[in-house]
């Protein structure tokens, strides 16, 4: 098993188009140049890595690291976005000439991970059309979206959460290198920021110990995690649950890992920026990034 460590030289190593230098992976990683050329001085004893490249044995330690598989939860009304979600569902929604859920397929499929799953409700028939660019998505029927919240999206897609992203599908994604091939362990997506009024989580030596509504030094959530395969399995467990516990179908399914069952996880934080992805809550947002609304 590789630590963190080996992982995040090993991950950025195989991520990078050509050979990478050692100031290039420490200032990717976070890391020190001394501990990176100690890190790749045991990677190289395992031969793991020659000459700063990856080997054929480094990508076998690699694969029980591997992604398998994406959920994108696209079940919703998008209530707060009309006018403009009367007659499309908010991930079809076009910015800048192309819908707002390709930024995230692309993503995805540009990393090798097939097996795609959306979950629709709301107008589900209009997906169809992203079949003749992505055929290889599949689609989960949730016909609940108007009586339970997005926990139920969650419950439908339950056998399929293990070695997976589950992805909020009204994200726009300028930073594609956030969907990574490979994912070290269980986390979630989340901006450093000082005061927030959004979502929050807060973490403790490392892991996600609390989520809140706004707070301060703290992380805002994003919507996209990543689970492996033992918190997969238990996430599906909890979420049907609480799902089925009195009031469970007014839950976000967030909630699960993150307040009614937080103890069965040891979830870590990956850090990203307001640059690289926006979520467009208002007709007002969107009206600011593309100005072809603004009419």
């Amino acid at each position: 098993m590789l630590t963190k460590n080996q992982f995040d030289v090993l991950d950025c190593i195989v991520n990078s188009d050509k050979k990478i230098s050692q100031r290039n992976i420490a200032k990717l990683i976070g890391r020190s140049v001394g501990t990176v050329n100690k890190i790749l001085l045991e990677l190289e004893n395992n031969e793991l890595v020659k000459n700063n490249q990856i080997t054929e044995k480094g990508l076998l330690e690699l694969e029980p690291y591997k992604v398998k598989r994406a959920i994108l939860i696209a079940a919703g009304l998008g209530s707060r976005l009309i006018p403009i979600t009367l007659n499309t569902p908010k991930p079809l929604i076009r910015v800048k000439g192309k819908r707002i859920i390709e930024s995230l397929l692309d993503a995805l499929t540009e990393v090798g991970i097939e097996e795609i799953y959306i979950v629709r409700g709301y107008l589900g028939e209009q997906f169809d059309s992203l079949l003749y660019k992505y055929p290889n998505i599949k689609f989960i029927e949730n016909d609940k979206f108007n009586e339970a919240n997005n926990i139920s999206s969650v419950v439908l897609a339950k056998d399929y959460l293990s070695n997976a992203y589950i992805v909020e599908s009204d994200l726009l994604l300028h930073n594609k290198n956030l969907i990574r091939k490979y994912q070290y362990s269980s986390n979630y997506l989340g901006i450093p920021v000082e005061v927030s009024n959004d979502w929050c989580l807060h973490t403790t030596n490392k892991f996600i110990s609390k989520v809140s509504i706004g707070g301060q030094n703290c992380y805002q959530m994003v919507g996209i995690s990543y689970w492996n395969e033992q918190d997969g399995k238990q996430l599906a467990h909890d979420a049907v649950e609480v799902f089925n516990a009195p009031g469970g179908k007014e839950r976000y399914w967030d909630q699960v890992p993150l307040e009614y069952c937080i103890d069965n996880y040891k979830l870590r934080v990956r850090q990203c920026t307001f640059d690289d992805i926006v979520e467009i809550d208002t007709f007002n947002e969107l009206k600011a990034i593309d100005k072809a609304y603004d009419v």
